[in-house]
């Protein structure tokens, strides 16, 4: 037990879980470009599943729309969370991570649009560079943002979730080629009769967790992503206490869920997600052919033009406003961030561009490209916040006069600063000390010479 706890403690920590997910994705890749790469191919694409419910998918299916819907359940817990009791409670606040994932999409389309039109490219990848991967988004702020305020992670984790809904409706409209009524009214009717429960105060894993896994294979099979179900169902958990309570029910399923989303489900999505085979030919044209130009400056340009212009647009012009604990120069390295678009990307550029095997295996080194300058800039950017706000934690935390009371509050106190001169004065006269003597055993051991 204590040492299944140490664990379950350690995979609620973001750090640890952001650190799995990224060694999974450098395991995944270096995997899929070794000799040993058809071995990676073989276990991705293996099938199992019921055929009979239109469940046999797989093994890379089964990460990307079955695993991943637990990652975007517990996303959808925290971003309720931070709806009802949290940093995006004020409706001004909550409006701007909205509005900077649909600036987020918008611009990168166009600035692929643009280079296109102008250099002669295909347009159909316009959609390619509009997603942003929440799952490594999180792994990176998480990973290399140790002293980032919360609010930051609030903002970046509603625009990833906004931005993934929106990713996967422009997939439905604009890449299905057909949707399936029926099973998508059922998954519906199953999502209702999930809240329904959850009003009356029905307890018991034994019934959500059949009903949910239900829902979600309806919804896989209606066409429409099925990570949906799993924020849907996210969303709907009750976030805010009651008397005689001492957490939350989503708190409480989150507490419980996280480390197996964490530990298992997400690590697994990166490693049966992320392994690309990518040829040099293809990373060698990614600045040359229009169509991969288009990706790489849409990822790390348009993205964080889009959303930190996004941002910075609504602040100026309504009456939202950027959280207290923000600063722009923190908005803008979450912009950078969310040029990562990776796997949501390479599901698009594959989509867009079948029946055209070189095309997509350039587009999936643009992405690849884009995506690692993202994380790089972000990261630059992201270390240098981290020191700024490091620092001024430690200066807040400073306590010389160990009063229990930070020394930033107490400035204007008298009897502060008489507690720090007579702290001073006992340092000085210990130094005094400490001369005399260093200077009584000198002239001592010069003596005798």
């Amino acid at each position: 037990m204590p040492e299944r706890n140490s664990v379950t403690d350690a995979l609620r920590t973001e750090t640890v879980g952001g650190i799995l997910l990224l060694l999974a994705a450098v395991a995944a890749l270096i995997w899929a470009n070794t000799p040993v790469r058809e071995s990676y191919e073989s276990v991705r694409d293996f099938h199992f599943g019921p055929a009979a419910l239109g469940l046999d998918l797989s093994v890379q299916h089964w990460a990307a729309d079955g695993l991943l819907a637990v990652f975007f359940f517990v996303a959808g817990i925290e971003l309720k969370r931070e709806l009802v009791a949290g940093d995006l409670k004020d409706p001004r606040a909550a409006a701007l991570p909205v509005v900077a994932a649909l600036c987020g999409m918008a611009v990168p389309a166009l600035v692929y649009t643009l280079v296109n039109v102008t250099g002669g490219g295909s347009l159909a990848g316009w959609a390619v560079p509009t997603a942003t991967d929440i799952a490594f988004a999180l792994a990176v702020l998480a990973v290399l943002g140790t002293s980032l305020p919360s609010a930051l992670r609030a903002f970046l984790l509603t625009l990833a979730v906004v931005d993934d809904l929106f990713a996967i409706l422009i997939i439905a409209v604009f890449f299905t080629d057909d949707l399936d009524f029926a099973a998508l009214g059922s998954a519906v009717a199953g999502l209702v009769v999930f809240w329904l429960l959850l009003r009356k105060g029905v307890r018991g894993w034994y019934v959500y967790v059949p009903l949910a896994l239900v829902v979600w294979g309806l919804m896989y099979n209606s066409g429409v992503h099925a990570t949906v179900a799993g924020v849907a169902m996210g969303l709907m958990l009750r976030c805010t206490t009651r008397e005689g309570e001492e957490r939350s029910p989503g708190e409480h399923v989150e507490h419980l869920v996280h480390p197996l989303s964490a530990g298992l489900a997400v690590p697994l999505f990166a490693l049966f997600s992320a392994g690309v085979a990518v040829s040099g030919g293809a990373l060698g044209d990614v600045f040359t052919q229009p169509e991969t130009l288009g990706v790489v400056l849409g990822l790390v340009v348009g993205k964080a033009v889009g959303i930190f212009g996004g941002t910075w647009l609504t602040v100026r012009f309504t009456r939202a406003s950027l959280s207290d604990d923000l600063a722009w120069p923190d908005v803008f390295a979450v912009a950078s961030l969310a040029g990562i678009g990776f796997t949501v990307s390479l599901l698009i550029g594959e989509l867009a561009f079948t029946g055209d095997p070189a095309l997509t295996d350039s587009v999936k080194a643009a992405v690849l490209t884009g995506s690692l300058i993202a994380t790089v800039l972000s990261g630059v950017l992201l270390k240098i916040r981290n020191s700024r706000y490091r620092g001024l934690w430690e200066e807040e935390e400073r306590d010389e006069d160990h009063s229990g009371v930070p020394d930033v509050y107490e400035q204007g106190d008298p009897a502060y600063h008489l507690r720090m001169a007579e702290i001073y004065e006992r340092k000085a006269a210990e130094h005094r000390r400490l001369a005399e003597v260093t200077g009584g055993a000198g002239v001592e051991h010069d003596g005798p010479a």
